[in-house]
């Protein structure tokens, strides 16, 4: 159905609906759009993903001109201001809950502990990660560093694996911008398939 010109679905647009609701929601839309696109567009800088950032920020540019021009359209209309704002937060969680899936790049584990040293090392080798095995001296006397690599979507398995060995084990994890020759595991299936495939890990090992 068409229509009239100067109507955006079907309301004229300087109608108090379209003014008051319609425009501050396509605004708050674009806005999560464009944050979304700009944090996603910061991750992939941060991972030396050189295409798909400048991608990324070609199109949060333009949504977001298109996002500002209508603000300077309507100065006097504070809801748009609140979408905006609403928008901006918005975007901002929504893009780091879709990295947060996504998973990429690579993190360091470095595992400080005394206790049940071979018991962990033995397990982590026969989960198929690299480990480097240094000694150190605590604040409670000698402790054993174990360092590795691991693919971020494979940390909780890692995780599961060390806390199964010793619940209150001290560990840090980083973000690794790049490496070359490491040791990983191969990836288990992820979801429901991956949690029980684990469980079964955990459970020969005790």
């Amino acid at each position: 159905m068409r229509h009239p010109k100067g109507t955006v679905f079907g309301l004229a647009a300087d109608s108090p609906a379209f003014q008051w609701v319609v425009l501050p929601l396509l605004i708050f839309v674009a806005r999560i759009i464009d944050v979304t696109l700009g944090t996603l567009r910061i991750i992939f800088i941060s991972r030396g993903r050189r295409f798909l950032a400048p991608l990324m920020g070609f199109f949060e540019v333009l949504i977001w001109l298109l996002a500002i021009s209508q603000i300077f359209q309507n100065l006097r209309n504070p809801v748009c201001y609140i979408a905006y704002a609403a928008g901006f937060a918005g975007g901002s969680y929504i893009g780091m809950a879709i990295e947060s899936r996504l998973a990429m790049g690579l993190q360091i584990v470095r595992i400080i502990t005394k206790f049940f040293v071979p018991e962990l090392i033995e397990k982590l080798k026969k989960a198929g990660y690299g480990l480097t095995i240094l000694q150190g001296q605590g604040a409670a006397g000698p402790v054993t560093v174990i360092f590795t690599i691991v693919k971020r979507r494979d940390l909780p398995g890692f995780v599961d694996i060390i806390h199964a060995v010793n619940p209150k084990v001290f560990y840090t994890v980083e973000d690794v911008r790049m490496a070359k020759e490491g040791v990983y595991p191969l990836s288990p299936p992820r979801g429901m398939r991956g949690a029980f495939q684990r469980l079964l890990f955990l459970r020969k090992g005790k």
